[in-house]
């Protein structure tokens, strides 16, 4: 039987569709591109905004009018979605005898398709923004078992991964057996040398501090720090009911460039809030070179309705909202283009993710691909972790010539 994945939204809800599914691929189905071909089809939503809500709607209904008899099964942050324990249950009725009785943990099960490994260990979130749906679909925050993670961790290492990100709702509330996300990514870095430890979004927390002291302890740790710091307006957060002060997120981007000088700062930057003004919107520009941010994910504010703010007055006309985003959007790349210079004729480590062109990320996320054809053409295999000196910057991309000492097993 064959089924196929639509997936939408962040690297959660990426990591979560990965693993379902390596859990249907071990239970005998395969997996399709195509809807026609599809004995079921699986659509993972997203509604953080209205936007994403809107393409997720716009699919579903393309496929259930265009293959009215499909089985469609709809899940992730959308109204209409499964239960996941369900979904299990679909693969295993569909499974071939012959894989059932080869018996196996279903949760056991590793993705490979990607170059890089995703490894859920959070989800939900007990915070209250004033803007956010999420914790209406996904709860308040829940934790996996720390041991849990570290034995699936393991077997992403024993198949071959050389980088694992760390996927969750909220992951500063990580909680497990007394232990935080710090604590976490300490064990996490200590399984192998040779694997890289990533993090996807963290709060502006105090654990977050504690994560910078680790990447200057543990090399295998990316230099990337991604906050979704959302306002540079103490006001506007207010407003948003975001759970730290300002003062937090400027202290913890000091530390970080001040510890690791040439660490890459990511953020999320929403533009239009309720009450922005001129000069709101102002202090949110001059973060890029206040905090010396490298790596920007920036959307208009979109009213979701259920949510406090989708009633705030001194609302922001939408163009302006879409103007400023732009705005901000052009001044991220200029300054992504500028750090990116900062490592010429330095020796950087990728993972490999297209071997054609030998090109992948580096821990600070910036994408490094080989100068040459011949470079290119050394046979290594995606996941490879491979030094590079970079010889060009274009941009915000490196150039690279490979180096001795590159991990291909």
């Amino acid at each position: 039987m064959k089924v196929c994945f639509e997936t939408f939204g962040c690297r959660l809800s990426r990591s979560e569709a990965l693993e379902q599914e390596a859990q249907f691929l071990a239970r005998g189905w395969s997996l399709t591109d195509s809807h026609q071909d599809a004995d079921l089809i699986i659509i993972r939503g997203c509604s953080v905004t209205a936007r994403a809500q809107h393409d997720c709607e716009k699919l579903i209904f393309h496929i259930k009018e265009k293959y009215p008899n499909k089985r469609i099964v709809v899940t992730g942050c959308l109204k209409e979605k499964r239960n996941e324990h369900w979904l299990r249950d679909i693969a295993l009725k569909g499974a071939k005898r012959t894989h059932l009785e080869g018996g196996g943990n279903m949760g056991a099960s590793v993705p490979m398709r990607t170059a890089r490994a995703y490894l859920k260990v959070q989800d939900g979130c007990s915070c209250a923004c004033s803007f956010c749906i999420v914790p209406q679909f996904r709860g308040k925050s829940v934790s996996v078992d720390f041991a849990a993670v570290l034995e699936k961790a393991r077997s992403f290492i024993a198949a071959g991964y050389h980088e694992i990100v760390l996927t969750g709702c909220n992951l500063s509330m990580y909680r497990s057996d007394g232990k935080n996300l710090a604590d976490l990514v300490k064990a996490l870095s200590e399984l192998d040398a040779n694997c890289r430890i990533r993090l996807g979004s963290v709060e502006p927390s105090q654990v977050a501090l504690e994560i910078i002291d680790l990447m200057c302890e543990k090399p295998n740790i990316c230099r990337y720090l991604h906050l979704p710091i959302q306002s540079g307006s103490p006001a506007i957060l207010a407003a948003m009911n975001r759970p730290y002060p300002f003062k937090l997120v400027e202290t913890i981007a000091k530390e970080a460039v001040k510890k690791i000088p040439l660490i890459s700062i990511g953020c999320d930057l929403m533009t239009g809030f309720p009450g922005e003004g001129e000069l709101e919107f102002l202090t949110t520009n001059s973060l890029f070179k206040r905090f010396a941010i490298s790596r920007a994910h920036i959307f208009p504010y979109s009213e979701r309705p259920g949510t406090p703010a989708a009633v705030f007055a001194n609302s922001v006309p939408r163009e302006i909202r879409h103007e400023r985003a732009r705005t901000l959007a052009q001044v991220a790349s200029t300054e992504r283009s500028h750090y990116a210079k900062k490592f010429l004729n330095r020796v950087v480590e990728v993972i490999i993710e297209d071997e054609k062109n030998l090109a992948g990320w580096t821990s600070e996320y910036l994408w490094c691909q080989a100068r040459s054809k011949i470079s290119a053409n050394l046979g290594l295999k995606r996941k490879s972790l491979v030094r590079m000196k970079v010889v060009e910057v274009n941009e915000h991309i490196l150039l690279g010539s490979p180096l001795d000492g590159w991990r291909n097993d």
